[in-house]
């Protein structure tokens, strides 16, 4: 069985702040600007690519990005990384008032030895290229969930490879984490403590999140599914529900259901709720996850057939 009936298991903080940063490869890097006096105290910050290996981030940053200068005169930086909020889920989270879960994270930014660089650059290409294979190798379900996505929706393969495969120079990083706080979608600031925070390991679920999560939502019968399991798992009747994360235990939705019992004569009223769902065991990669999804599908619906006679 792919999930025990109405019993989810909360991810902790912990847990979300690793998903999120294994998913992403993109970030908003922060560092003090600098000049030939010193430090000027302003913050300079800008775009770039990163990516954790054994457990540490390396960023990925254009050479003629200020960041370079301002490191030498202080390495002291912060990070912050939002969780994939791809397609129609950016707009709807706008409009409810909330903002992509996200961590933020300060540390040092730390030049890498030059001998260090091909090393480290070749090892990331080289896990880079093991997602590409396992999204050309994909099974026929998963490729068309994958390829239902926006074409503006990449995962971290196709952005990464193509950064790297560039003719232009680029300097890598290594990000020493000092503190680490996960913000949720309504602003709440939650510190982590860095003992009990493991960084992403070598992944091949997390960084198709962002087209797992748009295709899921693209198409008409997978969305259903996920209104179908609101009311097997949790007797809740939805109008619309979307995919709002996933991960290797599981899936979160966001649905959109009655609020309580209604006068009558009066239009009922609706509003967007957050739901769990767990799976018995852990997905492995993306074909297990797309398996275990279509798992559960299925025991639903064998589930309705056995109490309504069908």
């Amino acid at each position: 069985m792919a999930m025990a009936k109405a019993k989810s298991t909360a991810l902790s903080i912990s847990d979300k702040c690793r998903n999120i940063l294994g998913a992403s490869w993109e970030a908003h890097l922060n560092t003090i600007k600098a000049d030939a006096k010193g430090s000027k105290g302003e913050i300079y910050t800008s775009r770039v690519h990163y990516m954790v290996q054994k457990g540490i981030p390396y960023l990925i940053v254009p050479e003629n990005d200020m960041h370079n200068i301002n490191i030498v005169i202080d390495e002291r930086g912060s990070l912050s990384v939002c969780g994939p909020i791809p397609g129609r889920l950016t707009t709807l989270l706008k409009s409810l008032g909330k903002l992509p879960p996200r961590i933020a994270m300060t540390g040092d930014v730390l030049l890498m030895k030059e001998s260090k660089v091909p090393v480290i650059a070749d090892s990331l290409k080289k896990a880079i290229l093991m997602e590409h294979k396992a999204a050309t190798e994909a099974s026929y379900g998963v490729s068309e969930i994958l390829s239902s996505a926006s074409t503006t929706c990449r995962s971290r393969n196709e952005g990464l490879l193509s950064v790297l495969n560039e003719k232009s120079s680029y300097s890598i990083f290594k990000f020493k984490i000092g503190s680490c706080a996960y913000i949720d979608s309504s602003g709440s600031c939650h510190n982590i403590e860095l003992d009990n925070f493991e960084p992403p390991k070598a992944d091949l679920l997390l960084p198709f999140s962002a087209k797992l999560i748009d295709g899921i939502n693209r198409s008409d019968p997978r969305r259903r599914a996920l209104i179908f399991f609101c009311f097997e798992y949790f007797n809740v009747t939805a109008r619309d529900a979307l995919l709002l994360s996933i991960d290797h235990h599981g899936f979160d939705v966001l649905a959109k259901v009655p609020e309580r019992e209604s006068l009558l004569n009066v239009p009922r009223q609706y509003h967007w709720k957050e739901f769990r769902f767990s799976f018995k065991e852990v997905a492995k990669d993306i074909e297990d996850f797309c398996s275990m999804l279509v798992e559960l599908e299925e025991e639903a619906v064998q589930s309705v057939k056995s109490y309504s006679g069908l």
